[in-house]
């Protein structure tokens, strides 16, 4: 076991992380290297010198996303179960996720949780995202998690419509003749639930696709529970089964 720990999370909750280091070291025994970030530019070379060792980072969503994104790029992030401690100032994504965001329970989850397989999506700008996505961004505004639940989309305050192209697997969903007020893609069981919804709240295209495109011009959109953007055409990829994350046994 190779625990990673970010140093932003020393600074914020260092009890935390002390507590979360401690428990996951008994448990593990010498099988536990500890790394501490001295920035978080380090991760590379500490993820470099796991030599096979499962991966447990100590952290927030951020630590948790460059982790992700590193062993993603090594083609090694479903080669062992991730373990995750959230500790930090933002943890809502580890939280939709299924992972604890008590320090003593996440690390006994690590330790003697059971593994579950993750679908994520990889988009054309070398980004991943956890969960689903939604377009477009709501400004922070509602629960973190709002962006990634099935439909009927969650009651909010009316946005503007915009004009964007939107195709699943070649499908053409939307075209830029036609507003439309909101899109969901949602990974579930190899493919995406995609649903476009128009200006009037019934009409609603569905299709489940490997790879969505959307385009126009310019759109933000949430992801990992941030916005971003704005961009003007983004492609997301269905990876199934990509990331294997250990979670509490239910």
């Amino acid at each position: 076991m190779l625990i990673v720990i970010d140093p932003t999370a020393r600074r914020v909750d260092g009890e935390s992380v002390r507590i979360a280091k401690d428990v996951l070291c008994a448990g593990a025994g010498d099988a536990a290297k500890v790394c501490v970030l001295d920035q978080p530019g380090s991760m590379p070379r500490a993820l470099a010198r796991r030599n096979g060792r499962q991966v447990v980072v100590v952290g927030d969503d951020r630590t948790l996303l460059r982790a992700v994104r590193l062993l993603h790029g090594e083609g090694a992030l479903g080669a062992h179960p991730l373990g995750v401690v959230p500790v930090g100032g933002s943890v809502s994504l580890a939280h939709a996720l299924g992972v604890p965001t008590d320090a003593v329970a996440a690390s006994r989850a690590v330790l003697a949780g059971h593994t579950r397989r993750l679908d994520v999506l990889t988009d054309d700008a070398g980004g991943v995202v956890l969960g689903g996505l939604g377009i477009p961004a709501p400004g922070g505004q509602g629960p973190a998690s709002a962006w990634w639940r099935a439909v009927p989309f969650p009651r909010q305050r009316a946005r503007p419509s915009q004009r964007l192209r939107v195709e699943a697997d070649g499908r053409l969903l939307a075209d830029l003749d036609r507003p439309v007020a909101e899109v969901s893609v949602l990974p579930a069981n190899g493919l995406a639930d995609v649903v476009v919804r128009a200006g009037r709240k019934d009409s609603l295209v569905r299709a489940r696709a490997t790879s969505i495109t959307v385009s126009g011009a310019g759109f933000s959109y949430r992801a990992n529970a941030v916005d971003l953007g704005p961009t003007h055409t983004r492609t997301w990829t269905v990876r199934p089964n990509a990331l294997r994350l250990t979670v509490p046994h239910t």
